[in-house]
């Protein structure tokens, strides 16, 4: 639906309504989850989706552009590239190679691009406040490419980035300090391509993966949880939506409770005890006004259990998504990832 627009969101509104209006373009609170998502399944097993807002990379060094960005693909047949985010303090011959996060965007393994609007423009702040190179990956949506396409495409990234050949690569990021970061869906593409990662680390040299960092991760499961049933109407991610998006996005013929989607199914994944081994930590964020919140605490809980380091970071009220529309929570938020890099 390349021709179809997207009504921009009034920076007066209240952040609640307007983190709805990006997720729901079509203002509708219709019980339907199609029409919520402004989306239709093709008899070909295709999905015309919404056009939304996209900002295109600005690799100009013009003064006054904070962060730089550039596209460069991975894998042309699969159509996956990667969107790099580079401080202007690093391009400016700063002294100090800065760390590296991989980044993964959310949309429920069905929406959106690394090249949205959304998630550039978080990209740009997080990569000044926190003071790294960030390299956000675009990876092939479901339906068209079920899971794990999204998975294996994040360990391609991942391997690619260890060759790069790319100036910005090998002239300002520290290999060593690497992080793998996703937001909701991006979240389980981060947490699934750590456990591949952490079983094979010695293969990703000269990369040194120092922790996974999960903003509101996607789990999901068949028993509804507390916070689920609690948010049964919530405005921006109620379960409806939720159920849909793991139908489109799992492979067919598989439940919720596969591996994929719940994370805590047959307790944990064996490969857990490799990010043990090696050593990395994990930091997981929600809060209690989100849908997703009671699989997000028991995923902390199972990770202490199995004597992973992982820290937990819960806040009271907020919605899913809430760093990404309001200002002050994302830097409340940047303050607290700081300190986490800081302490790997």
């Amino acid at each position: 639906m390349s021709g179809d627009q997207t009504a921009s969101p009034n920076p007066t509104m209240d952040p609640h309504q307007r983190l709805q209006m990006i997720l729901n373009p079509g203002g509708t609170m219709t019980k339907d989850p199609y029409q919520r998502l402004q989306i239709v399944l093709n008899p070909d097993g295709t999905m015309t989706r919404l056009k939304t807002p996209e900002t295109p990379p600005t690799s100009d060094p013009s003064p006054g552009i904070p962060v730089l960005s550039k596209d460069i693909p991975i894998n042309q047949s699969n159509n996956t590239w990667v969107r790099l985010f580079l401080p202007r303090e690093a391009f400016d011959n700063s002294p100090t190679k800065l760390p590296l996060v991989l980044y993964y965007h959310g949309g429920g393994f069905i929406l959106f691009s690394a090249a949205s609007s959304l998630f550039h423009d978080f990209c740009v702040n997080m990569a000044t406040e926190l003071r790294v190179i960030i390299a956000s990956i675009e990876y092939r949506l479901a339906p068209e490419h079920r899971l794990p396409a999204a998975y294996d495409d994040a360990v391609e990234a991942l391997h690619w980035i260890k060759t790069a050949q790319d100036d910005w690569l090998r002239k300002y990021a520290d290999f060593s300090t690497c992080f793998i970061m996703g937001f909701s869906a991006g979240g389980s593409i981060a947490y699934h391509a750590g456990l591949r990662a952490a079983a094979s680390a010695d293969h990703l040299n000269p990369l040194k993966i120092r922790g996974l960092i999960l903003q509101q991760p996607f789990f999901g499961g068949i028993p509804r949880t507390g916070s689920e049933l609690t948010h049964i109407n919530d405005l921006v991610l109620p379960p409806c939506i939720t159920d849909l998006m793991w139908e489109l996005s799992l492979p067919i013929g598989v439940d919720r409770d596969h591996e994929y989607c719940n994370a805590m199914v047959g307790g944990g994944s064996k490969l857990l005890e490799k990010i043990k081994a090696v050593g990395w930590r994990i930091f997981v964020s929600g809060c209690d006004g989100d849908t997703l919140f009671d699989r997000q605490v028991e995923f902390v809980k199972m990770c202490e259990q199995k004597g992973v380091h992982v820290s937990g970071h819960f806040g009271v009220g907020g919605f899913h998504g809430v760093e990404y529309d309001d200002p002050t929570k994302a830097k409340a938020w940047f303050r607290i990832v700081k300190d986490f890099i800081s302490s790997c």
